[in-house]
């Protein structure tokens, strides 16, 4: 596998969208290719686990070149340009190795006991993405981060929820091992697709915390100026809005997929711009 193969992706939230300033696309584009190239050598193909590693650990080497100020490889040009941005923009380098480790874990770790292990992940899997773009906006600061990583990682857990069938078929179970056995859903449940009453219990769970998680967060969004606090404003109601879609199948996410489609887009951004216009993130639900 190489870094430079195309592979079409399924996005819920737009990258480098017309709401980002013209001037920070280009950068915002060179860092998601870094991130779903390395992603797709963890995932895609039918490379072995072993050429998979070695092909993470390529791109470490290259980032190591990056962070002691040293030429990258000229056969990965990915990396002259990602070395431009991260100097021009003085970025810190370790989120990108974060997010490394976080796809490395994933070829060969295939469940998590704990929520606090799924968080480690999450940790480096999801909030370096914030971190990075609140670094290009020289917006970093302890607070700022503190609500970048609850909306990132709440952003993985829904699309961990949206996906329990798809990472089902890659072998894999997101949902902590000791939340299912609180509900008394086994792995067996998920591979039979067995959809009853512990299924919901068990989802509306786990979408009530991944809701609570965006809610905590979403302050970030009205504090962040300009078009990218609106791109903000639209991720955190995108993440709701699938949220919302997972509740309208009842929890049903075997057989129904949810998926924003261009009615939800229109909705999504009417409601991020009322939250920017607004000045409020949105309420919490009653009860």
């Amino acid at each position: 596998m190489t870094s430079d193969a195309k592979i079409e992706h399924y996005e819920n939230f737009p990258v480098a969208s017309i709401l980002l300033p013209r001037e920070m696309r280009a950068p915002v584009g060179v860092i998601y290719n870094f991130a779903r190239t390395a992603d797709d050598i963890a995932d895609e193909g039918d490379a072995s686990d072993a050429e998979r590693h070695a092909g993470l650990a390529a791109y470490q080497a290259e980032l190591d070149k990056i962070a002691a100020g040293q030429p990258t490889s000229p056969d990965r040009p990915l990396f002259a340009v990602l070395a431009r941005v991260i100097a021009e923009h003085r970025l810190a380098v370790q989120p990108f190795s974060d997010l490394l480790s976080a796809f490395d874990q994933d070829i060969e770790v295939k469940r998590y006991a704990t929520f606090a292990d799924l968080r480690d992940y999450t940790r480096r899997s999801a909030d370096p993405v914030g971190r990075i773009m609140l670094g290009l906006f020289k917006l970093d600061t302890p607070e700022n981060i503190a609500c970048s990583d609850d909306i990132c990682s709440a952003l993985q857990l829904i699309n961990f929820w949206q996906d329990v069938e798809v990472d089902w078929r890659k072998a894999r179970v997101y949902l902590p091992q000791d939340d299912m056995a609180r509900f008394g859903v086994s792995d067996a449940d998920i591979g039979a697709q067995t959809f009853d009453d512990r299924w919901r219990a068990l989802m509306r769970y786990e979408v009530d915390f991944a809701r609570r998680m965006m809610l905590r967060g979403a302050p970030l969004a009205n504090r962040v100026p300009g078009r990218f606090g609106l791109e903000l404003c639209c991720v955190v109601h995108g993440g709701l809005r699938i949220l919302d879609r997972i509740e309208a199948v009842n929890y049903d996410v075997f057989r129904h997929r949810p998926q924003l489609g261009k009615a939800d887009g229109l909705r999504v951004f009417l409601r991020g711009l009322g939250m920017k216009l607004g000045g409020k993130p949105p309420k919490a639900r009653a009860g």
